[in-house]
């Protein structure tokens, strides 16, 4: 990411895009990019059946939104001068528009879009779970689904980043982002690459002496190395830690959400169906981490 693009957070008077404005500012402070707020006023079309009620409801929509913008940039500008960098840039605007395709046009020009994982529903403005899942699922800039445990407010700052890594495109770019963000935190990058999608145990046979678990354990082992091979050259500072498990994606990637301070995974695997947008893996990750889950489209075509 080599342009001076800002990490956008949207917001909604929630206590989740809250906690989406203390990520995203931390992010902008320690990687010095510009931090820009938006929320979004949308008006039902039921409403305009009545011409002041219309009226009178977005006078009071856009009073509302400028409180919101208000109260998280001083938030924001408190964030990031704890951080000692106080020369970042925030800015802030209020957007008028369907929620969904209004913060998806936004991440065209984002370093990374952030979004809290449930908000206060439609009509009040949201960012509720499902729009974080479409968001996630369209969004050309990696997305931030900022949610998991909490302290006073603000999600984790400590333990390790975390990547799901495996033979698909999609974890191709999953792989230098999280790198990029493991060298900005000073954190440890646990790649863990799980290769099964179903659970065998071992009184069905499935042991780790058996010879065919142990050439599948080593090819993935090779996978491994290969998507990592050239980033820690270039990111020096990152201490790796390798991970290859027979397992449930989600089941191994969801345990080492709980310490982690970032989940950082591609939008679809390779046991994913083309076409499908976002993998049932991603999914359920934005669904149930305990941690915040940047998840990154790759920026190249499966085949």
């Amino acid at each position: 990411m080599t342009e001076n693009k800002p990490i956008v957070v949207a917001v909604d008077g929630s206590d989740a895009s809250t906690t989406a404005v203390h990520w995203a500012a931390r992010t902008a402070a320690i990687r010095g990019l510009p931090l820009r707020i938006v929320t979004v006023v949308h008006i039902p079309a039921f409403y305009y059946s009545e011409p002041y009620l219309a009226q009178s409801f977005h006078e009071e929509m856009k009073a509302t939104a400028r409180d919101r913008l208000d109260n998280a940039a001083v938030l924001a500008r408190q964030i990031i001068d704890e951080n000692r960098h106080g020369n970042v840039e925030i800015t802030t605007e209020q957007l008028e528009g369907k929620v969904v395709p209004t913060l998806i046009a936004q991440a065209e020009h984002a370093d990374r879009l952030v979004v809290g994982s449930r908000g206060l529903g439609e009509v009040k403005g949201l960012l509720a779970g499902s729009v974080s899942t479409a968001v996630v699922s369209h969004a050309v800039a990696p997305v931030v689904v900022v949610r998991g445990r909490t302290f006073d407010g603000a999600p984790p700052t400590k333990g390790p980043v975390v990547v799901g890594v495996d033979g698909s495109v999609s974890c191709r770019d999953a792989v230098e982002v999280a790198f990029e963000e493991a060298s900005a935190r000073g954190a440890t990058l646990v790649a863990v690459n799980v290769w099964s999608d179903v659970s065998v145990q071992p009184s069905l046979g499935a042991v780790p002496e058996d010879p065919h678990w142990s050439r599948i354990q080593t090819g993935e082992e090779i996978v491994l190395a290969e998507r990592l091979a050239g980033y820690q050259e270039r990111y020096p500072d990152v201490t790796v830690e390798r991970v290859v498990a027979r397992d449930r994606p989600v089941r191994v990637l969801s345990e080492y959400a709980e310490a982690a301070q970032l989940l950082v995974v591609g939008t679809r695997g390779r046991g994913g169906f083309k076409g499908l947008l976002l993998g049932s893996t991603s999914n359920a990750l934005i669904q149930t981490a305990d941690c915040p889950v940047l998840v990154v489209r790759s920026k190249q075509t499966e085949d």
